[in-house]
């Protein structure tokens, strides 16, 4: 199925970011949030992001106007009627993901396609809650979704194949590079990334080297664009917690368990960047 419209429920970060790629991409979109000052707040930051690349001239003043008329905005889910495919961008719990898959399936069209960006809930529980599980599957984009290319294009154990390739040219359609994966906690990014930050806590925890060399270490030893504790900073780390909480329920195992200096910092509002003050202090910048 070829997809030419798209539906994206909530216009928080990622939710912002999807809605702007895929209306960069020429996709006529409407972008549903839960009331009026939420939707007027995502959609203004995503004409923030725009404006930000004409003045960086990586965006002419027309591309920007035109992929501003091609963007919609509505606080009801009935709004995604006649899309094609819907990308659900909403808060990481399971109840409410589903619930929200159930009023999608009464809504859209029987060949439209469902699809979360979650990072971390079970999309077989969200598919479960539709009539269409065949036509239910991840799309997990990463953030700042305008400039990360990577999209996990993740497929359930029901997912039909015809689904996971109509989504997999979309992706590609939208400039971004798809990669497949199964309906397993984390899949693969996560899966391979947080046990390395957590394990980056543990050994500052321990007391084998700063917080400064540890980041310089991994960055010039390892040829990564940021070390671990800028990165868990940036992340957030009450995120990284909940999705480590969420991988050592799945899988029961000690790496996946978030370190204990981890879980004091979350209870102390030390989140990062967002905060103020994470594993370094952004307080005075």
């Amino acid at each position: 199925m070829a997809i030419k419209t798209v539906g994206v429920v909530g216009c928080g970060l990622m939710g912002a970011g999807i809605a702007q790629v895929a209306a960069q991409a020429g996709f006529p979109t409407t972008v549903v949030e839960a009331n009026q000052a939420l939707l007027d707040k995502g959609l203004g930051n995503i004409r923030k992001s725009l404006e930000a690349l004409v003045a960086k001239a990586r965006m002419d003043q027309r591309v920007k106007d035109e992929t501003l008329g091609r963007l919609k905005g509505a606080t009801a889910l009935d709004a995604l009627r006649e899309v094609d495919l819907v990308i659900e961008a909403i808060t990481e719990n399971q109840a409410v993901k589903n619930e929200t898959f159930a009023r999608l399936d009464s809504i859209c069209l029987p060949h439209a396609l469902l699809a979360t960006n979650t990072s971390s809930c079970n999309i077989t529980a969200m598919a479960a809650a539709t009539r269409r599980p065949g036509q239910v599957l991840g799309l997990h984009f990463f953030n700042p979704v305008p400039l990360m290319k990577l999209v996990e294009v993740v497929q359930t154990i029901v997912t039909d194949e015809k689904t996971v390739l109509s989504a997999y040219e979309w992706v590609q359609g939208i400039g971004k590079v798809p990669v497949k994966a199964k309906d397993s906690t984390a899949f693969i990014v996560n899966r391979l990334l947080v046990p390395y930050l957590l394990d980056a806590v543990r050994v500052f925890e321990a007391g084998l080297a700063s917080l400064e060399d540890i980041d310089q270490a991994m960055k010039l030893g390892c040829g990564y664009p940021m070390g671990p504790f800028t990165l868990l900073d940036l992340v957030g780390l009450d995120t990284a917690m909940f999705v480590a909480e969420v991988m050592f329920e799945e899988f029961r195992e000690p790496r996946y368990a978030p370190p204990p200096l981890l879980k004091r910092m979350v209870m102390a509002g030390r989140l990062g960047r967002k905060s103020g003050r994470g594993f370094y202090d952004y307080s005075a910048k």
